[in-house]
């Protein structure tokens, strides 16, 4: 037998085995069409629906025209109207919205005079690439607004003029890396601690080890504790080491409590181990466990959760999607505290469905796991 035909004969070997195992070959087949479907709406870096809210201390017939202006535009939606500034930073701080517009009192009749008028408005930089486009929108619908209300004055009239004074918070250089790299962290949890949980135990089923496991002793939940714990502090020095990188060599802020960023990355870790665990109860082969993570977990989650496209940006049948990922409520969580330096009392809604989400996900598991291993 010829080389060749050894090499095709093997290749077809391979193809037989790939066609039998009908889990891992609908993995292979369906996830890449799946995900083609489901990524190729969320995958844009178009900048629309960017979320307004609104201090209209002036509460005239010019201010409702500028207002009604930012509404009727397909690149903002107003996400609130209030009275005074103050009321803007929970706003910001939250993710409510991206930029606040601040119009003075008394805008309407300086207008009436030809008084020229400066209109604050403040962005959220955290995401840079985003926050230079959402202001390139803003100060262009405020410039051609202007030059509207100009057009419409009598000939000879003074022309009013509207000067945008833009400030940024959050990030002030607009460094898209200071948004980047706690995603990078978040997501860097989720690869290395799920595959581990998930291939570890897998491969304990392979050579029959765990089998042996389950005769000894050790009750059901000490087992899965003592298989689960390595991962996490493995995650945990993990973090110590990004963190450490993040802060002192790339200079990226870290303006919140460094003890509720450890307390909340437990939880998230809760989360990822789960999911793993998870994925070996589904899983016969270290292969299988391991394409089923990257195709059905790894993939949507990097593409829908917000780390690199905006879920604002998304078709709104699939941001509800976007619930249902512990990765997007951890991004929140990690660039508020980074970026905004706010606490629980801002962060207790992701933290909360992040807990929500490991619970649901770890009891899933473990108790699949204890009726498979029964």
């Amino acid at each position: 037998m010829s080389g060749m035909r050894r090499v095709a004969v093997l290749v077809w070997k391979e193809l037989i085995e790939l066609k039998e195992d009908r889990d891992l070959f609908g993995i292979v087949i369906l996830a890449p069409i799946l995900q083609l479907f489901m990524l190729g709406y969320a995958a844009t870096t178009d900048v629309r629906d960017v979320p307004v809210v609104v201090a209209d201390a002036d509460r005239s017939v010019a201010s409702r025209a500028l207002v009604a202006r930012f509404n009727a535009s397909p690149n903002f939606t107003i996400v609130d109207v209030v009275t005074s500034p103050n009321e803007l930073d929970p706003y910001l701080e939250r993710g409510r919205a991206w930029i606040a517009l601040a119009i003075p009192p008394g805008y309407g009749e300086a207008l009436g005079r030809g008084t020229p008028q400066a209109l604050q408005v403040i962005a959220d930089g955290s995401d840079a690439n985003s926050t230079n486009v959402a202001i390139g929108y803003a100060t262009n619908l405020i410039a051609g607004y202007a030059q509207e209300l100009g057009a419409r004055m009598p000939a000879g009239s003074v022309t009013p003029g509207i000067e945008p004074r833009v400030r940024v918070w959050f990030n002030s250089r607009l460094d898209s890396r200071d948004f980047m790299i706690p995603g990078v962290l978040a997501l860097l949890l989720l690869v290395i601690t799920t595959n581990l949980s998930s291939m570890g135990i897998v491969r304990e089923k392979e050579v029959g080890t765990l089998e042996q496991l389950n005769v000894t002793p050790l009750r059901r939940w000490e087992l899965i504790v003592g298989k689960l714990l390595p991962y996490a502090l493995v995650g945990m020095v993990d973090v110590c080491l990004v963190l450490a990188v993040a802060v002192l060599w790339f200079q990226v802020p870290l303006r919140g409590s460094v003890t509720l960023l450890f307390a909340l990355t437990l939880v998230y870790l809760m989360s990822t181990l789960g999911l793993g665990l998870f994925v070996s109860t589904i899983s016969s082969t270290q292969q299988q466990a391991m394409m089923t993570t990257i195709f059905f977990f790894l993939m949507p989650m990097i593409y829908l959760s917000g780390f690199i496209f905006p879920i604002e940006n998304m078709p709104a049948v699939i941001q509800p999607l976007t619930y249902l990922l512990p990765l997007r409520y951890y991004l929140v969580i990690l660039r508020s505290i980074f970026l905004k330096g706010v606490g629980l009392e801002t962060l207790w809604p992701d933290a909360l469905a992040l807990a929500a989400w490991g619970i649901a996900i770890l009891s899933l598991a473990v108790a699949r796991s204890t009726k498979r291993e029964a």
